[in-house]
């Protein structure tokens, strides 16, 4: 379904965006993997690929739901796999794989939730793709776990944020790693507040600097309609303390009336949830969704961003196609929920915005911004072959540390609800860009 198709093209969109040269560009085939939903290829695994020094670990299910986890050194095409004991509900989209490696090499897993128990295991050495039998973290509200997600910490520690409780009414938890003692804690039960009332569908990232940027829309139900607002707050010390991006403390837990609103979105605005976040250099933050303004019927990619100590809105404005979102459950939607990545060009903010499109034959595609202030954006297809409901995932590590961007890629076809098609496994790939 898809190989070799990238090379040419890409070269042209990372030229247009630096006006430098690409040292890489090529796809890496892995293995062949789950294909009957996009469960492999959901936006809010963290991670579905991560790197550690020189070695690249990647996370799928295999045909049957087995965890496959692997690894290979940068540079290389030759993977290392084991397909391990545990094994996932592929047949629900929401159960995807996360992995992280800490400061000292091991890998963590967490797989298989939908508001079900708690499933995380680490590796038994530094290196290794021999995981120990399932263990709890810090044992406190592990039975009703939802979007399990890793974050590293520059220090080499850990954060686990999740989703603890049932859709309008959870509460996000953070757990912290620590390297030295070896072993998980509870920072928080209940960081953001929905009073029973609704919850907070977030999107993370941690910067540079280690600061934990957090960024979430409000559901009032599980009706995807119910989705309204975007609110953002951030941490300096780890998840411990929490501020707004004016330096103000929050009493925690923030609630609907404590929040920071950087966007007022209505309900029914065909806004998606658990989208994407990346901080600059500068520790400037930037959020990447999708929804429709007033007065239009056409939802548009949008790029919420704080710059000079001020919020702004970029409504990238390229989209034709009029779609409605309503309903519980995973959904077949024309459009990927995006990522991006933004970087200082000269004295410009450039952004990178990945994203996959029903108008535009569903491939990989990116639009770019050289000057998120001021600048048009450019739209291009990456791959030449359709990807059908992948939505992207990136090396989040490897780009901090190196400025190369690693995706993972997948075709993988989602019905609606939690329906399942009838395909067989599909290629894996990872899908390099270097960037110099």
């Amino acid at each position: 379904m898809f190989k070799g198709c990238l090379s040419t093209i890409f070269l042209l969109i990372a030229s247009v965006v630096l006006g430098q040269s690409v040292k890489t560009v090529r796809t890496v085939y892995v293995d062949s993997g789950w294909a009957n939903n996009s469960v492999n290829t959901v936006v809010f695994r963290k991670n579905s690929l991560c790197t550690y020094k020189n070695t690249q670990y990647i996370s799928f299910y295999n045909k049957e739901g087995w965890v496959v986890l692997g690894k290979r050194k940068l540079g290389t095409t030759k993977w290392e796999l084991n397909t391990t004991a545990f094994k996932g509900d592929v047949n629900d989209a929401h159960r995807s794989i996360s992995i992280i490696v800490d400061g000292e090499g091991y890998l963590h897993c967490s797989w298989n939730h939908h508001g079900n128990k708690l499933h995380y295991s680490k590796s038994i050495a530094p290196g290794s793709l021999q995981m120990s039998g399932e263990v709890s973290m810090a044992g406190i509200a592990e039975t009703d776990v939802t979007y399990p997600e890793f974050y590293l910490l520059p220090n080499g520690n850990l954060l686990f944020l999740y989703r603890d409780g049932q859709s309008g009414q959870g509460n996000l938890v953070i757990n912290r790693y620590d390297t030295r003692m070896k072993k998980w804690e509870q920072l928080h039960s209940n960081l953001i507040d929905g009073e029973k009332q609704r919850n907070a569908y977030w999107q993370a990232c941690v910067d540079t600097k280690g600061i934990l940027h957090v960024s979430w829309v409000w559901r009032e139900s599980p009706d995807v309609a119910s989705n309204h607002d975007l609110c953002y707050a951030r941490s300096t010390d780890g998840g411990v303390t929490w501020e707004n991006s004016k330096e103000e403390k929050y009493n925690l837990p923030i609630n609907a009336t404590t929040a920071e609103y950087v966007c007022r979105i209505p309900q029914k605005s065909e806004l998606i949830n658990q989208t994407s976040m990346y901080a600059d250099e500068d520790g400037n933050p930037f959020i990447a969704t999708y929804w429709k303004d007033k007065g239009d019927s056409i939802p548009q990619y949008h790029i919420v961003y704080h710059i000079n100590d001020q919020w702004k809105v970029s409504n990238t404005g390229f989209r034709k196609t009029a779609f409605s979102l309503s309903g519980a459950g995973t959904k077949r939607i024309p459009i990927s929920r995006p990522q991006l990545i933004s970087f200082k060009n000269r004295d410009t903010h450039a952004v990178i915005l990945l994203f996959r499109d029903e108008e535009r034959g569903n491939k990989v595609s990116a639009a770019i911004n050289k000057n998120i202030n001021a600048g048009e954006w450019q739209v291009k297809d990456i791959t030449e072959q359709p990807v059908g409901s992948w939505e992207p995932t990136f090396d989040t590590e490897l780009w901090k540390q190196q400025k190369q961007l690693h995706l993972f890629v997948q075709y993988t076809d989602q019905k609606d609800g939690e329906g399942r098609a009838n395909i067989p496994p599909q290629p894996v790939w990872v899908m390099e860009i270097k960037i110099k």
